[in-house]
């Protein structure tokens, strides 16, 4: 009977949801079968609601019910996080009175009954388990790493309390040492940056780290003198009065408008030169935050390997001169770093430390398949979804040479593969795909397919054997999470003349189209090993042309979720000026393609979204 029961496979289905970007994850005996974000599904970027859909995939993917999970686990303590909120009110009564009452109704119809809801939700009778917000983010970070032992550092907004977190693991121990709490947060005060400069909070983040280059760092001093106060070990505390999250609905209050000049820029107002050197001044203030921090977690565990998670960890730009300047020899960044990623770590949590498990070998892989976790669509699946859409395709056997040809004559391409990737990022599954020796092509990407602003770096995906003769890299960035220089041997010597957003139009490098204005790159190295197909094309690529790099960004435009089905892709490819499409083998030509209706809105909506 015990020998039987070694034979029994063990489920855990991991659940982050009800903030934003819901997701589940489902495990067999320790193993990633398959993760996904509900958004994908809904079409609603940032999707906070419970991840019906993405936990149906899950399922689906592994072949069981409900019934048949033997755990699921959601990804941070909703009574904590409650506990805050009602602290955080009494403390600042009455000023918020307002944004409070108007807090309660989702927690206490919802929030405070997630096991219940997910429960009935399912049709789940056993017990659900909780893991605390930053135990689910380290747990994503170290689990799933290709260490044996690592230091961990996890930062983000807020969990229940914690905003950041050090510690360490080894084998399958996860121990963390460390923590600062709300409201002094890393990831808060870059968000009310965020804002201040126009953008959204929690979505908007991406575009101050890509307009920082733009400017000039002359608000570090005034940061670092009026809006935290850093210390030498890592540690540091928010001058809370600057700010407004702990009172109302805005990041940030009259004293930080004050500190910069006036009130926050409207979304789509123009960038003037203060936004442009306030992002510029906060991602240098940021750096050397989690510079700090990590030379603080390396003195305490002596370890040689880093793991990161939580939202900051996907600011690719800090975590490139964390590997350049920092302690560790090493660093693991978790793909889906965000909350996400939460939905991976609570079930690795369960496994290891909840079940006590053992941790296997990594042999120097991680565990992440490469973040292709999502659905795939076999050859028939893509012929009966462009049958109901009436598209004309072409069938090819080998089509590596044939787009790569379609790239060398700067055509644009959505490449739709295998599964779909896990977190934000398009990795060759669900991409759009340009040259990036094209001096004129970053401009035509973002204005004319993604419809978002001209000033947006693209990502460079090289191959791996290739990236350090085009970058001053040498190590693999599968995730695109590490930014570095271009080599100097394809730099082009700039005029200094170039100011602000102005900087745009001066030539940098032999390819142009993937460097951004300070000469450098958010990489993604692509090995045979782990993406044989889409290794296979840009090697096509270099056979004509000689550079091993295609421009590489995510299929879908500004608003919406990265595609998740054919007829998405091909809604998006007849929507935007991309020439071609290649779902599978399926090779598709804009010309070719009957007239498209879609909703006369639908353009108007995503350009000025």
């Amino acid at each position: 009977m015990a020998c039987s029961r070694l034979l029994v496979s063990t489920t855990v289905l991991g659940l982050s949801a009800l903030y934003h970007d819901s997701a589940a994850c489902l495990l067999r005996d320790g193993e990633i079968v398959a993760a996904a974000q509900e958004e994908r599904f809904t079409r609603k970027r940032h999707d906070a609601a419970l991840p019906l859909r993405a936990i149906a995939y899950c399922l689906e993917a592994a072949g069981v019910s409900i019934q048949q999970v033997d755990h699921v686990v959601f990804y941070d303590k909703p009574f904590l996080k409650f506990e805050r909120l009602l602290e955080t009110f009494l403390q600042t009564a009455p000023r918020a009175f307002g944004p409070f009452v108007r807090a309660m109704p989702p927690w206490l119809k919802q929030k405070l009954w997630t096991s219940d809801l997910v429960a009935k939700a399912l049709g789940y009778g056993g017990k659900i388990l909780f893991a605390e917000h930053h135990e689910s983010h380290a747990a994503s970070a170290f689990y799933p790493s290709p260490f044996d032992e690592a230091a961990v550092l996890t930062v983000d907004g807020v969990g229940e309390w914690a905003t950041t977190t050090c510690g360490f693991g080894r084998g399958s121990e996860l121990v963390l040492l460390e923590e600062l709490r709300f409201p002094h947060s890393l990831g808060l005060l870059y968000s009310a940056f965020t804002q201040f400069c126009g953008f959204k909070v929690n979505s908007g983040e991406y575009k101050l780290m890509g307009l920082a280059p733009y400017g000039e760092p002359r608000f570090v001093d005034t940061i670092l003198g009026s809006l935290i106060d850093l210390q030498d070990d890592g540690g540091f505390r928010l001058a809370v009065d600057r700010f407004d999250f702990m009172t109302g609905n805005r990041m940030v209050g009259k004293g930080f408008e004050q500190l910069f000049g006036g009130p926050a820029r409207s979304p789509e107002g123009n960038l003037t030169e203060r936004e442009l050197d306030l992002a510029r001044s906060i991602q240098v203030v940021t750096e050397e935050v989690l510079l700090r921090l990590a030379r603080r977690v390396q003195e305490k565990t002596g370890m040689k390997n880093l793991c990161l998670a939580g939202g900051v960890a996907l600011n690719c730009v800090a975590n490139g001169r964390l590997l350049r300047e920092g302690p560790f020899e090493s660093i693991w960044i978790q793909p889906a770093a965000g909350d996400a990623g939460g939905a991976v770590g609570a079930a690795f949590a369960v496994w290891h430390r909840y079940l006590g498990r053992e941790r296997s070998p990594r042999a120097g892989r991680d565990s992440m398949r490469s973040a292709l976790l999502g659905p795939s669509f076999d050859a028939g699946a893509i012929e009966r979804e462009l049958a109901s859409l009436g598209a004309k395709a072409h069938r090819v056997s080998d089509s590596a040479d044939l787009v790569a040809g379609l790239l060398e004559r700067g055509n644009v391409v959505g490449w739709f593969q295998d599964r779909m990737e896990f977190g934000p990022r398009a990795l060759g599954a669900r991409s759009i795909l340009g040259d990036p020796r094209s001096p004129s092509m970053q401009t035509t990407m973002n204005l004319k397919i993604k419809f978002r602003e001209s000033f947006r770096p693209f990502a460079p995906a090289v191959l791996r054997e290739e990236v350090a003769e085009w970058f001053e890299l040498d190590v693999d960035s599968p995730y695109m999470l590490l930014v570095a220089n271009v080599a100097l041997r394809h730099r082009i010597a700039e005029a200094a003349t170039a100011h602000g957003l102005e900087k745009q139009k001066t030539p940098r490098s032999t390819i142009p189209a993937v460097t951004h204005v300070d000469g450098s790159a958010r990489i993604q190295t692509v090995s045979q090993a782990e993406n044989p197909r889409f290794h296979e094309l840009i090697a096509a690529f270099k056979a004509r042309t000689g550079c091993p790099v295609l421009i590489n960004t995510s299929f879908n435009v500004r608003g919406e979720p990265i595609v998740c089905t054919p007829s998405e892709a091909y809604r998006c490819f007849m929507r935007t000026g991309i020439d071609a499409l290649v779902l599978g083998d399926h090779v598709l030509y804009k010309g070719e393609q009957p007239a498209f209706h879609d909703d006369e809105d639908w353009r108007t909506q995503h350009e000025l979204d």
